[in-house]
């Protein structure tokens, strides 16, 4: 087929791509999202992905209600936190869940995760690490993307690139490195402040690892 913009070509999209189109389409027309946004200091990038899912993870101990859904009218809330990562593929993207994120080591998190994202890129993830996420998580190499919070979760939460900034140490102000954090929440179960006190528990765990 021709047109005025040349020939067309059509292509079917692969299931991934289906998946993310019906879940981006769902996210949009089913919640009503709160959105926040923070900058953190960072003293290195070097595990940033694997510190994001545990600093998700312990913020969520601290804020339980984050670790839900809302259902049919009603709360769930779920024993298990289980964060679910974005990971870019070669057509689509996939969202890996890590279970019981809360009570692993950075080193056992950032092995799981080399684990599921080569085992992602050949399709060998099984049906309950695709569906068992309570929580998710991206992290966007070239600037910071809005997180969509994939339904029935909560929330979701989205980082940008690690990037050079001035920040205060001791009363002076120095060179240093920040990372912007932004974090989508179904505000039907999480209000103003619970998101506000969820971000500020991610954030403070990031900064700690500074230290």
């Amino acid at each position: 087929m021709t047109s005025n913009k040349g020939e067309i070509r059509t292509e079917e999209p692969t299931r991934a791509q289906r998946a993310i189109a019906r879940r981006a389409a769902e996210s949009r027309a089913t919640v009503p999202q709160l959105e926040l946004s923070r900058n953190v200091e960072l003293s290195n990038s070097d595990d940033l992905l694997p510190r994001l899912v545990l600093a998700s993870a312990l913020a969520l101990r601290e804020v339980p209600r984050a670790n839900g859904s809302y259902r049919d009218g009603r709360f769930e809330m779920y024993s298990r936190i289980n964060v679910g990562v974005i990971l870019p593929t070669d057509d689509a993207a996939t969202i890996p869940t890590v279970f019981d994120a809360d009570t692993k080591s950075l080193g056992e998190l950032r092995e799981e995760l080399a684990d599921l994202e080569s085992r992602a890129r050949t399709g060998q993830l099984s049906p309950p690490e695709l569906s068992g996420a309570t929580f998710t998580v991206s992290q966007i190499a070239a600037g910071l993307a809005w997180p969509l919070v994939v339904p029935p979760q909560a929330a979701a939460l989205g980082a940008g690139e690690p990037r050079p900034a001035p920040v205060i140490r001791d009363g002076s102000v120095v060179p240093g490195t920040a990372l912007t954090i932004a974090l989508a929440c179904d505000h039907r179960i999480l209000y103003g402040t619970h998101a506000a006190e969820l971000l500020a528990a991610i954030s403070l765990r990031l900064e700690e690892a500074n230290q």
